[in-house]
């Protein structure tokens, strides 16, 4: 398959659909294609005319151009829009074993964008650090998986972040109701990150978040003397991890009641992950907690 979707997981994953919490576009809460035309159908690609096609798809426009007869081929829009919206700032980088946040979050990434294409939703990806460096809009078409699987191993985390100014303007780009997941490790002022999220609900969408840590994150359980390097900058201090660790997790401490705070506020899905879990048995909560809730 690819080197990011573990084959096996993505089998045993296959028989627990990824669900929204909320009506999606259509008012229905399946993985079915809308019957209507309109609003609710998308362009997909030209094809040349032959035989038989309606003539009422030709575009002309493009004959005028190429003194040759295309077609318009249109996909319907599925009820589930998966936008996947990555974190690429430089903190994502850091690992204290064999995995980085950022390796495990490409992980959550490709195995969600695969099951939902493969029930037959759309999936999209966003990604940004000081600025929105990809952006690939929701399809449900089976080769736009290897696009967002490509675009995904391509990326590298780099940088100071920008993910709110990104968050805020996805928020107004993303076109209609979806289902947003935001896979980052949250380091960033809480009162920003919480203004992006009432952003994305007052726009309608259903917002899941996935928070990525690293278990030395949590504890600074280091061996002194240490060299703390700011992976966002060209900072770097020398300290005894000893003599900053009371402070250190109480600033923690006060980052993770601020962002839970604002969990309850928006009435999000969020999730706290850390990259000694299974990654498996993460997305099997995230699936499973969507049933549950659903309706």
């Amino acid at each position: 398959m690819d080197r990011l979707v573990d084959p096996q997981v993505a089998m045993r994953l296959a028989n627990t659909p990824l669900a929204a919490r909320q009506a999606m576009l259509g008012h229905m809460s399946g993985r079915h294609q809308s019957p209507h035309r309109g609003s609710s159908v998308e362009f997909a690609e030209y094809r040349k005319y032959v035989p038989g096609d309606d003539t009422r798809r030709v575009d002309w426009r493009v004959y005028g151009r190429s003194d040759r007869f295309y077609i318009k081929e249109f996909e319907a829009d599925t009820n589930l829009r998966l936008c996947l919206v990555m974190d690429t700032s430089g903190s994502m980088a850091f690992g204290s074993g064999s995995i980085t946040k950022w390796d495990y979050a490409k992980r959550l990434a490709a195995t969600l964008a695969h099951l939902a294409i493969g029930q037959g939703d759309a999936a999209g990806l966003y990604a940004g650090g000081p600025k929105l460096h990809c952006a690939i809009p929701p399809s449900r078409r089976p080769t736009h998986y290897m696009a967002l699987n490509t675009a995904l191993q391509e990326m590298e985390p780099v940088a100071e972040t920008g993910l709110t100014n990104h968050l805020h303007q996805l928020a107004e780009e993303i076109p209609q109701r979806a289902l947003v997941v935001l896979i980052s490790d949250l380091l960033d002022d809480p009162d920003k990150i919480i203004d992006c999220w009432q952003h994305l609900r007052f726009r309608k969408h259903d917002l899941a978040v996935f928070q990525i840590s690293d278990p030395e994150e949590r504890s600074l359980a280091l061996t002194p003397p240490m060299r703390f390097i700011d992976l966002e900058g060209d900072v770097a201090i020398v300290a005894e991890p000893e003599l900053i660790q009371e402070r250190y997790r109480a600033a923690v401490a006060r980052h993770s009641a601020a962002l839970q705070a604002g969990v309850a506020q928006c009435q999000i899905d969020f999730h706290e992950v850390s990259t000694d879990e299974d990654y498996e048995q993460v997305l099997v909560r995230f699936l499973t907690q969507r049933l549950g809730i659903q309706g």
